[in-house]
C-alpha cells in the first residue's frame, strides 16, 4: 500500500464529505477510493471514518490522523517545491479563486497577462460567489469582496467597492428624485435575481430598510428606466460615467467594503504566488480607482 497515496486519497474524501463526492474530486473510480481508505484502516488497526447513507463523520482516531496527514502533505509539498526550483523562478500551478462577475472583468485581464509574463507558470481560475477554504481545496491565492472574517490569512488591500443605489435619467425625470429612503415606498424598484429586496440605507447611523414597489426581473433594466436599481459600483462604472444612470440617495449608501489579496503562507511563499501579488496589486488598484463618482442630481 502507497501510503502517502493513501493518505491523499483520504484527505481528498474527508473534504469532499463522502466517499462518492471525494471520487468524483480524485477523478477515480469509488471502487478504488473506497478501497484505498479502507486498505490504511487496516494498516493502522483503526476506524477512521463513519460511513453513513449520506456522508461520513471522523473517529476521534481519525481526526486526529487527518491533522497529522494534512502536515505531512504540506510539508512534502514544500519539499517538492523547492527540489523543482519553485523558489527561484516562478513556475508550476497557480490556482486563483475570484467573484465570478468581479473577477471575470477585472482580474482574468491581469491574470492572463500576468501567465504571458510567466511562462513557467499555469493558471486554474476559479470564478465562483463563495468563500473558499485555501488549504483544503489547494488554492493559492484568493480575490475577496467585502470584510474579512478573522483567520490565520494573510491579506492585502487592493480596493474597494460601494454599493449604489441608481436610476435612468429618463425614469427619475418622469417619477421624480428620491432624497430619503422612505420616499422608495412611491418609486418603482428592480428586483435582481437571488438578491434580496430589502434595501438597507444608513440613516443618522442606524441601518434602515426600505422597500420600493416590485415592477420587474432583470440585471439590465435600469438603464433602460424600468426602475430604480441598486448595483455595485464595479458593474456599471461606463453607464455611470456618461450618465446613462444616475446615482440617488449617496448619503444613505453607507461605508465602501475593502477588495483583499488573500493567500496562506506555510514556510517559504512560493515565488509563483509573491509575482502574481506583486504583478496583480498595482494593477488591480489602478482598475479599482477608475470607477466613477458621478454627483447627485439636485
Amino acid at each position: 500500500m502507497d501510503r502517502l497515496d493513501a493518505m491523499r486519497v483520504l484527505l481528498a474524501v474527508v473534504d469532499a464529505g463522502s466517499l462518492s463526492a471525494g471520487s468524483r474530486k480524485l477523478n477515480a473510480p469509488l471502487p478504488s477510493v473506497s478501497r484505498k481508505v479502507a486498505d490504511l484502516e487496516r494498516y493502522l488497526g483503526a476506524n477512521l471514518i463513519i460511513r453513513t447513507s449520506r456522508n461520513l463523520q471522523l473517529t476521534d482516531a481519525g481526526r486526529d490522523y487527518v491533522d497529522a496527514a494534512r502536515k505531512i502533505i504540506a510539508d512534502l509539498d514544500e519539499v517538492e517545491r523547492r527540489a523543482s526550483g519553485e523558489y527561484q523562478t516562478p513556475r508550476g500551478l497557480l490556482t486563483i479563486t475570484m467573484p465570478i462577475e468581479f473577477g471575470d472583468r477585472y482580474v482574468l485581464p491581469i491574470a492572463l497577462d500576468f501567465m504571458n509574463e510567466h511562462p513557467e507558470v499555469t493558471l486554474n481560475l476559479l470564478s465562483l460567489d463563495r468563500s473558499v477554504h485555501l488549504a483544503n481545496e489547494q488554492v493559492d491565492v484568493a480575490i475577496r469582496l467585502g470584510e474579512l472574517a478573522d483567520s490565520s490569512l494573510y491579506a492585502v488591500k487592493a480596493g474597494e467597492f460601494r454599493l449604489l443605489t441608481c436610476a435612468s435619467p429618463a425614469y427619475l425625470e418622469r417619477h421624480g428624485v428620491p432624497h430619503h429612503p422612505t420616499e422608495l415606498t412611491k418609486h418603482y424598484g428592480i428586483m435582481f435575481h437571488n438578491r434580496s429586496f430589502f434595501w438597507s440605507f444608513e440613516v443618522d447611523g442606524k441601518s434602515v430598510e426600505a422597500m420600493p414597489r416590485s415592477r420587474i426581473e432583470v440585471n439590465t433594466a435600469a438603464r433602460n428606466g424600468a426602475g430604480i436599481a441598486r448595483l455595485f459600483d464595479y458593474q456599471v462604472p461606463e453607464e455611470v460615467s456618461s450618465g446613462a444612470l444616475v446615482q440617488i440617495l449617496r448619503e444613505y449608501g453607507g461605508r465602501p467594503k475593502p477588495i483583499h489579496i488573500v493567500y496562506s503562507r506555510q514556510g517559504l511563499l512560493a515565488l509563483k504566488v509573491r509575482a502574481f501579488i506583486d504583478w496583480t496589486l498595482p494593477r488591480l488598484r489602478a482598475a479599482c480607482s477608475k470607477y466613477c463618482d458621478a454627483p447627485s442630481p439636485e
